[in-house]
C-alpha cells in the first residue's frame, strides 16, 4: 500500500523532543519527508528526514531555516507550529522577563514561521498548517498567567490565519491537546491538587496521531478545531 503522505514535504518546529518529535516521527512513519527544526539539532540529511537548526524565537534563525528549506524541497505540504515553552507561576511572582519570552516562543514563534512559509504556500495553493494549542488555550488555570497569555494568543493567531487562508486551498487546523506526559513537568510537584497524575497523561503520540489525522483527510476537507484530553 502506498504510505498516505507519500511525496508531502512536511516541517515541524520544536521536533527535537517530546510533542514535536513525536509528530516528526509519526508524519515520517506515514511517508512524508520531515523537516525537523531545533534549537538543539544540527543541520544534517538522512533518509525521509531533515534536521535543521533554528530557533524560533530568533528571526535570523528563522529566515536562514526556511531559505534552505525552500531552496532545496520547497514549500512545505504541512506546516507544523509545535516549538513551545511551559511556565507554572502565580502572576505575581512571574518577571516581565519570563512572560516575554513565554510570548517570543509560544506566539512569537510560530507567528515567525507563518510569516517565512504562508506566502509560498499560499503561491502553490496547496497545504495544510497545523497549530499545537493546549487545553490553556482556552481554559484559565492559577499558574498560567505567561503561558496562558500566550497560548490564548496562538489561538486567536490560528482563528486569523483560518480566515486568511480560506478560498486559497490551504487548511488550518488548531489542536488543543490537555496535559501531556513530557519533560516539561519533570520539575513540578504535580501532587498538588487539581493537577493530573503522570500516568493518566495524554501520550505525546497521541497528539500525533490527531496531527496524522488531520494531514491525511482529504484536501476537501478542513478541521478547524480539535480538542484532546485524557479520560478523567
Amino acid at each position: 500500500m502506498t504510505a498516505p503522505l507519500a511525496g508531502r514535504l512536511a516541517v515541524v518546529t520544536g521536533a527535537s523532543r517530546g510533542i514535536g518529535l513525536a509528530i516528526a516521527e509519526s508524519l515520517q512513519g506515514a511517508g512524508a519527508h520531515v523537516v525537523r527544526l531545533a534549537r538543539s539539532l544540527r543541520d544534517q540529511e538522512s533518509d525521509g528526514r531533515t534536521d535543521v537548526a533554528c530557533d524560533v524565537t530568533n528571526p535570523e534563525s528563522v529566515a536562514r531555516a526556511a531559505g534552505k528549506v525552500i531552496a532545496t524541497r520547497g514549500a512545505p505540504d504541512v506546516l507544523v507550529n509545535a516549538a513551545g515553552s511551559f511556565l507554572l507561576k502565580p502572576l505575581a511572582d512571574t518577571s516581565t522577563e519570563e512572560f516575554g519570552e513565554q510570548l517570543a516562543t509560544n506566539l512569537g514563534g510560530p507567528f515567525a514561521m507563518l510569516r517565512v512559509f504562508l506566502g509560498p504556500m499560499i503561491t502553490r495553493g496547496t497545504g495544510l498548517i497545523v497549530t499545537i494549542g493546549s487545553i490553556a488555550d482556552h481554559r484559565a488555570f492559577p499558574g498560567n498567567a505567561a503561558y496562558g497569555a500566550g497560548k490564548y494568543g496562538l489561538r486567536g493567531l490560528h482563528g486569523v490565519l483560518a480566515e486568511e487562508v480560506s478560498g486559497t486551498g490551504l487548511r488550518a487546523t488548531l489542536i488543543a491537546p490537555g496535559p501531556v506526559d513530557t519533560d516539561l513537568w519533570d520539575a513540578v510537584d504535580l501532587h498538588q491538587p487539581g493537577f493530573t497524575a503522570r500516568g493518566d497523561m495524554l501520550r505525546a503520540a497521541d497528539v500525533a496521531e490527531a496531527v496524522l489525522f488531520a494531514a491525511t483527510r482529504p484536501a476537501h476537507v478542513v478541521i478547524p478545531e480539535m480538542h484532546i484530553e485524557p479520560r478523567r
